[in-house]
């Protein structure tokens, strides 16, 4: 099989596209890169919407956790610590488990007089529950960096802010938040990639693949299961992540030009990549 059939048979296997039956005999090289390159929709399905959705979260948490008000700040805290000190393979045990024990027909609510049942079986599946778990531990540790650079923001620009008689969302949204996101990009810049590292944990974790809709190391362990030989699909899901890494630091670098397109040259921060080995 050409690498052209490979793509058109397997190219959204894991959308459930294309070819039903995985490969099982004379696997080639490029089933293996096309069908762990399919995988790959998953991660960054997993990566982005946890981004996306973890980002206005942890903006909420930061802001939260700085109010004075401990009926405010110490829920804020709490939910940081805890996602935060604990192990994200564990949170992903835990969720499972949490979620498995819903009831399986779903529940059903009455809202404004309207009777609603609402599903919870597909909490139990990696599409959504593995998100959820993404989402949440981003968030905190988003949170955490957006705090400290909430609390980095520079006093002389508040004190400008009232001296131009800005206050309450107005001094927020012009003043505190866009100087915030430009001390905290490139520490965020640090959390988004592994984010995205972390995606590869969904396989581990508790979460099934429906109907061998797996990610990018699904299909890499089944690869090295057939063919005895884990050296050929380990290396090639690294250069996978290796290569959305070099996506996530080129989106982040614009965007960190953007947030500091007002300063000289010379004062712009640039993006100091530090990858995390392990939480």
């Amino acid at each position: 099989m050409i690498c052209a059939e490979a793509l058109q048979d397997y190219g959204l296997r894991s959308l459930g596209i294309g070819e039903r039956l995985l490969p099982r005999e004379d696997i080639t090289l490029c089933e293996q890169v096309v069908l762990i390159g399919s995988g790959m929709i998953w991660n960054v399905y997993f990566g982005v919407l946890a981004l996306a959705f973890g980002f206005v979260f942890a903006v909420a948490l930061a802001v939260a956790k700085n109010q004075r008000a401990r009926l405010i700040r110490k829920p804020a805290e709490w939910f940081i610590f805890i996602f935060r000190g604990s192990p994200l393979f564990i949170q992903f045990f835990m969720a499972y488990e949490a979620f498995v024990m819903l009831p399986r027909v779903g529940v059903e609510f009455t809202f404004l007089g309207v009777e609603i049942a609402a599903e919870t079986r597909w909490f139990a599946r990696a599409w959504l529950g593995a998100l959820i778990v993404l989402f949440l531990n981003t968030s905190a540790y988003a949170a955490e960096i957006f705090y400290g650079a909430l609390r980095a923001v520079p006093k002389g620009d508040l004190e400008a802010a009232d001296a131009y008689g800005l206050s309450g969302w107005g001094k927020f949204r012009r003043i505190t938040f866009p100087t915030t996101m430009r001390l905290a990009w490139p520490a965020y810049t640090n959390e988004a990639i592994f984010l995205f590292h972390a995606t590869a944990l969904v396989f581990f974790s508790s979460f099934p693949a429906f109907q061998q809709k797996g990610d990018a190391l699904y299909y890499a362990n089944y690869f090295a299961d057939r063919t005895f030989n884990p050296f050929i699909p380990y290396p090639i899901v690294a250069v996978y992540f290796v290569l959305l890494t070099l996506v996530i630091i080129g989106v982040f670098g614009a965007i960190n030009t953007r947030l500091n397109r007002h300063l000289p040259a010379e004062r712009r921060q640039r993006l100091r990549i530090r990858p995390q080995v392990i939480r």
